[in-house]
């Protein structure tokens, strides 16, 4: 059953994984006072996995700008991630440069947990999910095995979580970095929904506008 629930501590674990081709011990515990994303993805050696921790490898350093450490975690063990790791990119590996660390989790303790491991084939689903550094679960979501994830989605959720925190005001629908967000109160969200409004008119009107010129063409 899983153990996994957002506004609840995230579940702790502790695991090996290979970094930049050694092994290491780690565990959630010792993330605490930065925000993690930990993704699962089913196995080694497959089609769409290697596509996803390779995007989240190349976006590292714009993770870390945002003090986000990324973790990809599958039920491999750590020498058929090591094996992986070798394998050229050209040949379906993830080359000896990756720097995204890989958890190995062939007991699939950690993947049970997370609520994200099919029980018969032993492989987990592709469950996303962002800690925050008091070591609570903020975001969760879980693809099935055959649609990769968004690396700039993700990033976007841990910025908006962090601007949440920090300014106590809420993100809007497809919010980015910058954007307009809604003071939570009844009174003071008027001068939102009031500045989206004369907005919405207002292409409405222009719209309209271009739409009369095509007609009269």
């Amino acid at each position: 059953m899983s153990k996994a629930f957002v506004q609840r501590p995230a579940p702790a674990f502790t695991a090996q994984v290979v970094e930049e081709g050694l092994f290491k011990d780690i565990s959630l515990e010792q993330y605490k006072g930065k925000w993690v994303v930990l993704f699962f993805y089913p196995m080694d050696f497959t089609f769409v996995c290697p596509t996803e921790i390779l995007g989240f490898d190349k976006a590292l350093p714009k993770f870390r700008a945002i003090d986000t450490e990324v973790f990809a975690i599958s039920t491999d063990s750590v020498y058929a991630h090591l094996a992986w790791s070798n394998l050229s990119r050209k040949e379906g590996g993830v080359g000896p440069d990756l720097k995204l660390p890989l958890i190995a989790d062939p007991s699939h303790k950690i993947s049970r947990d997370y609520g994200v491991l099919l029980e018969d084939e032993g492989i987990a689903l592709r469950g996303l999910f962002i800690i925050d550094p008091k070591g609570t679960l903020r975001q969760m979501t879980i693809n099935d095995l055959s649609v990769g994830r968004s690396v700039d989605e993700t990033i976007r959720l841990v910025k908006a979580l962090q601007f949440t925190d920090k300014h106590g005001e809420v993100c809007p629908v497809n919010w980015q970095e910058g954007g307009d967000t809604i003071k939570p109160d009844p009174k003071e969200s008027l001068d939102y929904f009031s500045a989206t409004d004369k907005k919405r008119r207002a292409e409405d009107s222009t719209m309209d506008v271009d739409n009369a010129k095509r007609t009269k063409v």
